[in-house]
């Protein structure tokens, strides 16, 4: 009766496997390419900088102070609400030849200019060393995440599964990070913790799969691997679209309305979800396919008890 009623509503899944597969590994080669030649644009938190936080009177008008920096050492500055709509915080890059108090002198005049009673806060200067040092620590960070995971699901799940799985992270890192080169967007901190946020919910969907995956060749003696895979994939399709829509909801609220300090953080949470929805199904699972997994493999390894064999040969 289970297999019956599971494969009546069964949606095919696995029919699009080979042209969207394609399209990944064109994804991931360009994305590469991209990081190759273009590189990543860093942000001021890995490439050091200038951070000058002014407190006004009144609401702050940001777009009048952009207009007011306009000079050669203040090129490049980054002018965002920190906190209240009173708060601004300014980012500047390091320039050479220029002295970092002549920068913070300049922001400060031009703060004045649009509010006589402005007033500074603090004033911080990550130098190019520090920056450099966060961004091997955040590089590391994610390996070191994908090595963990990598552990985890091969101790969890039968190694083909595993493979999948970790293929379909390094997928979604790559495909996000690719992004952010091509389009030179601001790679700060947020941006990584975004990363960071991406690898655990594609691995947690990857998993809700791959669970029901594993039951169902336990259960189903009769069925291709292709059947079966396409089965668990609609059982917890439901579950997958209920999932990433309320997440969708609040990422584009915060992609839309909140503001330049997170943007960076929501674009890479929206890539990834994307991304991550859809390599679960046709790069983990797929992946897996290809290795030749088969209910055999999922069957728990049976061990002889000792005097088992004594058993066997006394009448």
């Amino acid at each position: 009766m289970f297999q019956i009623l599971s494969i009546k509503g069964t949606v095919n899944f696995l029919r699009h496997a080979v042209p969207i597969s394609i399209l990944s590994l064109i994804l991931v080669i360009a994305s590469l390419t991209s990081l190759a030649t273009k590189g990543i644009n860093w942000g001021l938190d890995f490439t050091g900088g200038i951070v000058v936080e002014l407190e006004f009177s009144s609401t702050a008008n940001l777009q009048a102070l952009r207009a007011e920096l306009t000079s050669e050492e203040t090129e490049g500055v980054v002018v965002q609400h920190f906190g209240s709509s009173r708060d601004v915080i300014t980012r500047l890059p390091i320039k050479e030849g220029v002295k970092s108090e002549t920068q913070v002198a300049q922001i400060m005049e031009a703060a004045i200019k649009l509010d006589p009673q402005v007033i500074q806060k603090r004033v911080e200067m990550v130098g190019p060393q520090i920056g450099q040092e966060l961004a091997e620590q955040g590089g590391l960070a994610v390996l070191v995440a994908l090595i963990c995971i990598l552990i985890y699901v091969s101790f969890r799940f039968e190694w083909r599964l595993a493979l999948g799985a970790v293929t379909a992270l390094a997928h979604d890192v790559i495909i996000t990070l690719g992004v952010f080169s091509l389009l030179q967007l601001d790679f700060d901190l947020t941006v990584l913790a975004g990363i960071l946020t991406v690898v655990g919910y594609s691995l947690n969907d990857t998993i809700v799969v791959f669970d029901r995956i594993r039951e169902n060749f336990l259960k189903m003696r009769k069925g291709s691997p292709e059947e079966i895979i396409n089965i668990s994939i609609t059982q917890t399709m439901s579950r997958t679209i209920i999932t990433t829509g309320t997440t969708l909801v609040v990422v584009v609220a915060l992609f839309l309305k909140g503001g330049t300090m997170i943007h960076g953080f929501a674009t890479a949470l929206l890539m990834g979800i994307f991304v991550g929805t859809f390599s679960s199904i046709y790069v983990a699972s797929f992946l897996a396919i290809k290795l030749g997994i088969n209910r055999e493999h999922m069957l728990p390894v049976e061990i002889e008890k000792e005097g088992a064999d004594q058993e066997k040969l006394m009448p």
